[in-house]
């Protein structure tokens, strides 16, 4: 199972990043702010005029972390990262099947049906959640004509068609039916400082 680690933003213009031993640190007007054991990180992102010490970029290279330098407004500027293996069987079979006509229908109607299979999923768990609201109806409506998509791209032979079928004439659902859509969710920030210069996601 793929552990899904934490992402640093640095936002506080004039911060300077180092590490001490295995832990990265965040400092202002040299004052440590942050302290971090780096293999929580899967990533740094520093926006603006932050800066970061080679000795760490090293550290991080070397633990898998990516650090990613933005402009203030978030524009990318650049990224730094360790030594990439490749895997040259990969490789090879991602040719062969972009030049294989199977290969390539395979995975456009893969594509294809996840799409369609995910939006069905909303409409249906809307349904389920909100089934005795008024203008629900089309929604069931709009969920079985995904489903009679669903079965048509399984069918599909040509690749081309099934490219075509983002530009597909879409489902109408109506107004009163659009706000069952919306699932309120809860963020929380662990290691969240006040005046919101650093976030750990």
């Amino acid at each position: 199972m793929k552990k899904l680690l934490n992402t640093l933003f640095v936002t506080t213009q004039g911060a300077y990043l180092c590490h001490e031993g295995e832990a990265v640190l965040v400092r202002v007007e040299r004052e440590t702010k942050l302290r971090l054991p780096v293999h929580t990180l899967g990533g740094i992102v520093c926006f603006g005029q932050v800066s970061c010490s080679p000795p760490l970029m090293s550290l991080c290279s070397e633990r898998g972390v990516a650090i990613s330098f933005l402009s203030e407004q978030g524009r990318f500027l650049a990224r730094v990262e360790g030594r990439v293996s490749g895997n040259v069987l990969l490789r090879r079979e991602q040719y062969r099947r972009a030049d294989s006509a199977d290969g390539r229908l395979d995975l456009a109607r893969t594509f294809v049906l996840a799409k369609i299979a995910n939006a069905r999923l909303v409409l249906l768990r809307a349904g389920r959640d909100h089934g005795d609201k008024p203008g629900m109806e089309c929604m069931d409506g709009a969920a079985r004509r995904l489903g009679v998509l669903l079965d048509a791209a399984r069918r599909e032979k040509d690749v081309a068609a099934l490219k075509g079928w983002r530009a597909m004439r879409p489902i109408p659902i109506s107004g009163p039916s659009i706000p069952c859509l919306r699932r309120r969710r809860r963020i929380s920030f662990s290691g969240y400082e006040a005046g919101g210069h650093h976030w750990i996601m």
